[in-house]
């Protein structure tokens, strides 16, 4: 088709020069280009898209980085942002130093309502090292990702394979003050293939310059053949983002519930509040806080209040990778001080590009301390919480706007008491994503 096209259209001009045939093989860049323009400016957009795509495949770097960019620009301009940022990331993909792909691609993320990632791609562009010109144009983040799509969303679905579905403990009896406690084979940890669903909706009401209304739906489930261990919980935030020159403030009010086993387990009322502050042209700082007050269905001498603060700072590296580094404080309360804790961790992220294909790898360790002894047990919790996580997204395999991804964990929860105690291998084989 692509052939007949482009002979048909410049069948006219051999016409003209004289020229007995014109073959397809005989069309330079140059010409096909001139072709993609023709058909752009008559509006046969698919035409244009085709000859882009046709280009795509000459030996020239140059010449297909080229195909990519005016294609991107040119479904850009019809708001088409999710195919525009495929042919950005696809020009990435094999010259990750182009910075005015990255700054589109910026752009066009932030179209689609996804500003952190956004963010990750104009720190990226700024580490390669910008003209001036062009930096000059990008000093504030807030000019190029202050998104304007009012409504948005996002879908991920995989197959998850698990060694402790339940997180549960691996011995069979417990010590307790009054008499050894024989646990029931749910009670002990279970290994499943589950499906893992998680999603995402938002809302964006503009009230003024650097002020909008955010209302927010999101949920996660894994489902497994005995739903007994089904864990599904969802969450409603309504909230303001308020955005100036180097900050974005980010409060919200909301509830989350979590059924486990079919049941609802437990509910939470949260009020929250996320800071972010740009540290220069590579980092960022993200600063996140909230109160909340937890109702337990199952056991009410765990109702308390809930206390977070996390405390980040993503830094790009290069063009090609980046990482984070981050701590965490937590502070429950409850109605049996048995049941409350006070903990604290540090985790670190790093993810590099290859090619079409994304790793990442992280880590964290985590301290817990009970307030009181258990009464069953005689004892506190104190416990150290060690995971390690690792994954690729293979860009290069597309399914509409989604790509492949794997991700496998490890867990490991070295515990005073041996209900608590757990070692957990966990993996996902799903579909993301693309960019």
């Amino acid at each position: 088709m692509i052939a007949s096209l482009a002979l048909a259209l410049l069948a006219p001009a051999a016409a003209q020069e004289g020229t007995a045939s014109t073959r397809l093989e005989d069309v330079s860049p140059i010409q096909m280009f001139e072709l993609a323009g023709r058909a752009r400016a008559a509006g046969r957009i698919d035409d244009a898209a085709a000859f882009y795509d046709a280009l795509t495949r000459d030996p020239n770097s140059d010449v297909r980085a080229e195909a990519r960019f005016r294609k991107g620009m040119m479904l850009a301009d019809l708001r088409r942002y999710r195919e525009a940022a495929l042919a950005f990331r696809s020009l990435l993909d094999e010259q990750p130093t182009a910075a005015r792909a990255r700054l589109e691609l910026a752009r066009m993320l932030a179209a689609l309502g996804d500003e952190r990632a956004a963010r990750r791609e104009l720190r990226q562009a700024q580490a390669t090292g910008l003209p001036e010109s062009v930096a000059a144009s990008v000093g504030q983040f807030d000019q190029i990702l202050r998104s304007r799509k009012q409504f948005g969303g996002s879908l991920e679905v995989a197959l998850a394979p698990d060694s402790n579905v339940n997180r549960a403990t691996q011995v069979r009896t417990l010590d307790t003050i009054i008499a050894p406690l024989t646990l029931s084979e749910d009670a002990r940890a279970q290994s499943g293939l589950g499906l893992h669903v998680a999603g995402q909706g938002y809302a964006r009401v503009e009230l003024s310059e650097g002020l909008a209304l955010t209302p927010r739906v999101s949920a996660l489930a894994n489902l497994y053949r005995a739903s007994r261990f089904d864990d599904v919980s969802g969450t409603a935030l309504i909230g303001l983002q308020w955005q100036r020159r180097e900050d974005r403030l980010s409060p919200s009010v909301g509830r989350t519930w979590r059924w486990y086993g079919n049941a609802l387990y437990a509910h939470t009322d949260t009020l929250s509040l996320d800071w972010l502050h740009v540290l220069g042209r590579r980092s960022q700082l993200i600063v996140s806080g909230s109160a909340s007050k937890a109702t337990y269905r199952t056991n009410d001498l765990q109702d308390g209040f809930i206390g977070d603060l996390n405390v980040s700072v993503e830094r790009a590296l290069s063009a090609k990778a980046g990482g984070s580094i981050s701590v965490s404080f937590t502070r429950q309360t409850a109605r049996d001080e048995g049941y409350a804790t006070t903990a604290g961790g540090v985790s670190a992220l790093g993810w590099r590009e290859f090619g079409r294909t994304t790793l990442f790898v992280a880590g964290g360790v985590r301290r817990t301390e009970g307030d009181a002894a258990l009464f069953l047990f005689g004892d506190r919790r104190r416990e150290w919480l060690l995971t390690v996580r690792g994954g690729a997204t293979f860009r290069h395999v597309k399914i509409g706007a989604f790509s492949p991804y794997v991700r496998v964990s490890y867990e490991r929860n070295d515990s005073s008491l041996q209900l608590y105690e757990y070692t957990r291998a966990s993996s996902e084989v799903g579909l993301t994503r693309a960019f």
